[in-house]
């Protein structure tokens, strides 16, 4: 867990290239610490590991020790990125009820590069560990050790939150599929709910968030974009497309067209059919 590591900080710094003239060369370093770097602007490259990342705005790089990086900079576009050096270490509490020190941790559960999507309280945090080592005030390296704890807290959590919401997205097109093959019928809910294996609650608001409809109006819309085809193409009668789309009743049928569409089904018809 990241809570019980102890860092300690070897160095951190802020690497602005304000002339991308004359940074034509790549750099490449083993480290025996870890390192990360957070890169505010930029449009160069860095192969960690034998792996090429491109060093964008908002991307999160992770170098543990012994593991080669290169930094490819660009000319045009001078990286601007902010980097902390440190080694870690594992406490816990001894049968005494003491905490002690534990073998330095070689490597951290990180990945070596990820793009941070909404990543300004990570550079506000990186920002104040920077400003806080160096100005060097009373305790700095404690209160740095600290921020870093938290930043690297935050990583922890930021991805936890990623991969749930990216379960969510999945469950998410489960449904919109399971949707298109029963587009025939009438669909429930509280059927769509278990087979998400969600609660309709739950469900309800994270379709929404996802898709910006509710979830029975876009089983609707696709109703409704499958009628028009019906419609045009195959010259069905109202009648016989509502009950093709599980509608059992022509005239609501009919009047969820005009919702969605804002015109009636013989209206749609008339007005594709002549014009064309």
């Amino acid at each position: 867990m990241v809570t019980d590591i102890l860092c300690q900080i070897h160095y951190c710094k802020r690497q602005k290239l304000k002339d991308p003239g004359k940074v034509t060369y790549g750099v490449t370093r083993t480290l025996q610490h870890h390192e990360i770097i957070f890169v505010c602007e930029g449009n160069g490259h860095i192969v960690i590991g034998g792996n090429r990342y491109p060093m964008k705005k908002g991307m999160l790089f992770y170098i543990p020790p012994g593991v080669q990086q290169t930094i490819e900079p660009r000319d045009k576009n001078p990286e601007h990125y902010m980097t902390v050096h440190f080694s870690s270490s594992r406490m816990v509490l001894d049968s005494d009820r003491k905490w002690k020190h534990l073998e330095n941790i070689q490597t951290l559960h990180q990945p070596s590069a990820q793009k941070i999507t909404d990543y300004t309280p990570l550079e506000e945090l990186f920002e104040k560990l920077l400003d806080t080592w160096n100005d060097k005030g009373q305790s700095y390296e404690f209160v740095a050790g600290t921020l870093l704890r938290q930043l690297l807290i935050w990583v922890s959590q930021n991805n936890k939150k990623q991969i749930k919401n990216h379960a969510i997205s999945l469950k998410i097109d489960q449904i919109i599929e399971y949707m298109l093959q029963n587009i025939n019928r009438k669909v429930t809910l509280e059927e769509l709910s278990g087979i998400a294996r969600l609660s309709t609650f739950y469900l309800s608001r994270t379709f929404k968030e996802s898709t910006c409809y509710p979830i029975i109006t876009y089983f609707n819309k696709m109703k409704i974009e499958k009628a028009k085809e019906l419609l045009i193409e195959d010259n069905k009668k109202v009648k016989e497309v509502a009950y093709e789309l599980g509608y059992t009743n022509e005239f609501y049928f009919s009047r969820i067209f005009k919702r969605l569409e804002g015109l009636s089904p013989k209206e749609f018809y008339s007005k594709n059919v002549y014009e064309f």
